[in-house]
């Protein structure tokens, strides 16, 4: 065993193997799952002129790896090995952008391709993209409530403007307080006090425990007579940029909400750490990162939100809400990928409620278009039956009509349009690991005004957040939670049973175990397959104890969804110290489809 190479080696070796003098193929994505063999490279079948040639994953390096399993699996991170030093700022156009998704199929053209950055145990392994917090380990309310902040809000004092606000329709710009540090302000709009900064503060909370990177995120107040403006500070205005003036600060401050003392409520982001590069893609890869070598399609974390944007009502998907910046540490540079805007949730936008088409149809959607076109406009969509009870604090966000599988972007993007049962399942079960206790606490750091706003959010949450659950956990096995004794007792959880989600299934569970060859990869069944009614079992008395792996394969019996009888296998390494979870495999037998044409 201990001549094995570890995965971390292989893919090391792959990457530095780039310098070589050969042609590659224009992209390999990495699987790093029990599901691929190593020997098999995913190489999908149209040209992404970003990753052309750049590729650090060559084939002889991996096809020579047999063993399914190796030293240090399953990953915990995922390796970025690579110097990112010399990437450079890009911008991505909002209008063009917003055009390629809307009208066009950017990314992949296959359909039901596997995720092609998760590990043995079909998990998302910490990187620059994502941090595994809820579910994967537990957080406290206080934690939740304190989200991405580590530092304390802005100083009190002199607010010094430096830069007008260069994006978004929210009013703001860019300052610094009292004691130097750099914040970007975003107000609450002339006819939306405390909905947009109420969002920002609770949904960045949200998304920091769900594993992205989030802005730290404050409230604050501003008093017009506590501004200057900075001798440096500039405006762009009617295609030419210009000093910025006192007219202009009065000008954003005549679009923000008033409060009654005179002075401006607002969220402030903490500058994050780095050097901005722009933002990221949810398809394709950044051309010059060399860590960058997962189709952002083709990403878990970024698949997932389809599901946690239809949880928080994130409609606004999109390349201009993100953020990239390059670190250096120890000496080598990489890549960190934000979630910076996740502001427009719930029901509300940066300046009101949201329209009630918003989440269930695209800005452009060709079937109802076409059925108003036909109709004379007599086509009711079903979300104009929805009897909204609007808040103004809130807007319009509601969970009696909530369908989570119907549920849409304004924009759809590639992430979403390739997220897979699996896919959805995985996050799921983070939006279930949510506690009622723990949904209030990140709704209180909103500072509503209205204790009533402040209930009826987390009441629609923990609606929406059931929903959720039930709806993803039928579409496949949904076992979770693996775990072998050193006696052989095999325990589980049924997640949708333990959230009374669904009952239990009614013939029980049927294990059937096997020894397993790493080497070849071929596995011999140990006597019969055997039933129990609870998630336990006992392994058979033939898997002796000086076998290293052991795989069982696990399915219900006579269950109330069809896809949990569709097994689940599992794999157990023995160690020292007894025996371990190195592999699952959900999904399995799934195949990547055929190209769209």
């Amino acid at each position: 065993m201990m001549n094995r190479p570890s995965r971390q080696a292989v893919v090391v070796a792959a990457a530095l193997a780039a310098g070589q003098a050969f042609e590659f193929p224009e992209h390999i994505g990495r699987r790093v799952s029990a599901t691929t063999p190593h020997s098999t490279i995913h190489t999908p079948s149209f040209h992404n002129p970003h990753s052309a040639g750049r590729n650090p994953f060559r084939p002889s390096v991996l096809a020579a790896q047999r063993a399914k399993f190796l030293a240090d699996d399953p990953l915990q991170r995922e390796p970025e090995t690579q110097d990112a030093s010399k990437v450079q700022e890009w911008e991505i156009g909002l209008s063009g952008d917003l055009v390629i998704n809307l009208l066009g199929s950017p990314g992949d053209r296959r359909t039901n391709v596997p995720a092609q950055n998760i590990n043995t145990l079909d998990e998302v392994p910490d990187s620059s993209w994502f941090t595994n917090r809820i579910y994967s380990r537990p957080l406290s309310v206080d934690e939740i409530a304190r989200g991405a902040n580590v530092n304390d809000g802005p100083a009190s004092g002199r607010w010094t403007v430096v830069r007008a606000k260069s994006s978004g329709v929210a009013p703001g710009f860019t300052a610094r307080d009292a004691k130097g540090q750099l914040w970007f302000i975003s107000f609450d709009g002339k006819n939306s006090p405390v909905a947009p900064s109420a969002a920002a503060m609770v949904a960045t909370r949200l998304f920091w425990a769900l594993g992205y990177y989030q802005v730290e995120t404050h409230l604050t107040t501003f008093r017009p007579e506590e501004i200057t403006i900075d001798q440096s500070a500039t405006i762009r205005s009617h295609g030419t940029r210009r000093r910025l003036t006192t007219a202009d600060i009065q000008a954003v401050l005549a679009r923000s909400a008033k409060s009654a003392d005179g002075s401006y409520r607002a969220a402030a982001g903490r500058a994050v750490p780095g050097r901005p590069l722009g933002g990221f893609r949810y398809h394709g890869t950044r051309p010059d990162d060399p860590n960058d070598v997962v189709y952002h399609e083709h990403r878990r974390e970024l698949r997932a939100m389809k599901v946690f944007g239809a949880w928080t009502n994130l409609v606004d998907i999109k390349a201009g809400n993100t953020l990239d910046t390059l670190l250096t540490e120890k000496g080598r540079a990489t890549v960190r990928h934000y979630l910076q805007d996740v502001g427009s949730t719930f029901g509300t936008g940066a300046l009101g409620p949201r329209d009630g088409d918003e989440g269930h149809e695209f800005v452009y959607d060709a079937g109802p278009a076409l059925k108003r076109l036909f109709t004379f406009g007599l086509f009711v969509s079903p979300w104009q039956t929805i009897d909204y009870e609007p808040h103004a604090e809130i807007g319009r966000f509601e969970a009696d009509r909530f369908d989570p599988e119907r549920w849409k972007t304004r924009v759809p993007v590639a992430a979403l349009r390739h997220a897979r049962a699996d896919d959805n399942f995985w996050a799921a079960l983070r939006v279930m690991a949510f506690s009622d206790e723990q949904i209030r606490a990140a709704v209180k750091v909103g500072g509503y005004s209205d204790p009533g706003a402040e209930k009826q959010l987390a009441d629609v949450l923990i609606k929406r957040r059931d929903k959720i659950g039930r709806a993803y956990l039928a579409r496949v096995n949904p076992l979770t939670r693996f775990a072998l004794s050193d006696s052989g007792v095999l325990t589980f959880e049924n997640p949708a049973v333990s959230a009374r989600h669904a009952a239990p299934p009614k013939g029980g569970y049927e294990t059937t175990w096997s020894t397993f060859n790493n080497g070849s990869g071929g596995s011999t069944p140990v006597g019969a397959p055997v039933t129990t009614q609870d998630e336990r079992a006992q392994a058979p008395v033939d898997i002796a104890r000086d076998q290293q792996f052991v795989k069982v394969s696990i399915r219900a019996v006579e269950p109330l969804h069809a896809s949990w009888s569709v097994p689940v296998d599992v794999y157990f390494r023995r160690s020292g110290s007894g025996w371990h979870l190195v592999g699952i495999e959900r999904l399995a037998s799934a195949s990547a489809g055929s190209v769209v044409r």
